[in-house]
């Protein structure tokens, strides 16, 4: 049902995810080459103050300072797709109201468009993330392209709540300001800024249940340590991100007729 939600509309959702992006940029000197600006500054100044102001490390004693900021960014890169997309889910319908109006629209869309242009910027992070590692490392692993296996489950975990959100921001208008403190408690909650080996081990079990700690692990280990992700790890997690994908279709089909009349 979800696959066949995307498939169906392919064609809509890839003009729409690229008069987006390039809508986002249209007017600037620069142009998409801001997609890949942004990044490359944002690194340069993570790696600034954490290995030249904090001189902070990255779990063992070993690791270089400039390991921190890759860690970092890694993670970052891997929250900010989760993060994008949930807080833009409660006004996707809102501020689209002349598609409700439209019978023939298929509205669900709408939050696949979201994350096309979301990953979008994340797969050019990444790029960024792979030549920082390069320079500093001297080599690439071949597991980095597992990463996008990697962070399967967490998408569909993110059009899950996309689809249930939009549909809940049509009717409870203040859903929009709760999500974005939520998913800023969350990102403090998961390992970004520190190892989940940093956890005193009476917490760590509850990392587990955070959704994004250990695709960030997963996603840190395939594109930075050159290390296989685990298998039965990522199968629990596939399974587990479909059927949230699933309901959040479900959620979003069912309420969908009330849509007209609220807006």
């Amino acid at each position: 049902m979800v696959v066949q939600s995307l498939w169906r509309h392919r064609h809509l959702i890839w003009q729409l995810t690229k008069r987006e992006v390039i809508g986002r940029y249209r007017g600037s000197f620069m142009g998409l080459l801001w997609s890949f600006f942004n990044p490359m500054l944002m690194l340069a100044v993570y790696t600034f103050v954490f290995s030249g102001v904090f001189r902070a490390r990255w779990g063992a004693q070993g690791a270089s300072h400039t390991d921190f900021a890759i860690m970092l960014f890694a993670g970052l890169i891997v929250f900010s797709t989760f993060a994008e997309c949930v807080n833009r889910a409660p006004g996707l319908i809102i501020s689209n109201v002349n598609y409700v109006k439209k019978v023939v629209f298929p509205l669900e869309s709408l939050p696949w468009v979201a994350m096309g242009s979301t990953i979008f910027h994340s797969l050019v992070s990444v790029l960024v993330l792979l030549m920082m590692c390069l320079c500093t490392r001297g080599t690439l692993h071949w597991t980095a392209l597992l990463f996008p296996l990697v962070i399967l489950p967490l998408l569909l975990v993110t059009i899950g709540c996309s689809w249930f959100l939009a549909a809940l921001g049509v009717f409870v208008r203040d859903i929009g300001q709760a999500v974005v403190i939520m998913t800023t408690v969350l990102m403090f909650l998961t390992p970004i800024f520190y190892p989940a080996s940093a956890l005193p081990e009476s917490v760590r079990g509850y990392v587990i249940l955070n959704p994004l700690a250990s695709v960030v692990e997963q996603a840190r280990s395939v594109l930075i340590e050159g290390d296989l992700p685990n298998w039965q790890t990522f199968g629990v997690e596939l399974s587990v991100s479909v059927v949230v994908a699933w309901l959040g279709l479900l959620w979003f089909q069912k309420t969908r007729n009330g849509f007209s009349d609220v807006l």
